[in-house]
């Protein structure tokens, strides 16, 4: 879980994306545009892919704040996605990439 005590990735999220790993699931932060204002998109998904290989529907993701605030929301949204899933995720550590076809059939 993400302790958002220590969870800072503020000022780096400004400038580049910050990405991470928990348990069989990833997660990135990144800056991005919505309408005229900068959010942080973040986006989880199962390994052992990386985003870009991961197909899109086994992505999910929620844009927050570009703030301090946003952040926390972002270390809680990643903390509930992992806790509704956590067998999921269990067993998407241990898969191989080759199986990656068992990812978009189950």
């Amino acid at each position: 879980m993400l302790d958002k005590e220590n969870f800072h990735p503020l000022n780096y999220i400004r400038k580049e994306e910050y990405s991470g790993s928990m348990d069989g699931m990833r997660y990135m932060l990144k800056k991005v545009k919505s309408g005229e204002e900068d959010v942080i998109r973040v986006t989880v998904w199962p390994e052992p892919l990386n985003l870009v290989r991961t197909p899109d529907e086994l992505k999910e993701s929620v844009e927050v704040p570009l703030t301090k605030e946003g952040v926390e929301q972002a270390a809680d949204w990643i903390n509930g996605k992992y806790e509704e899933r956590r067998q999921y995720w269990l067993e998407c550590r241990n898969r191989p990439w080759t199986e990656i076809q068992a990812y978009v059939t189950d």
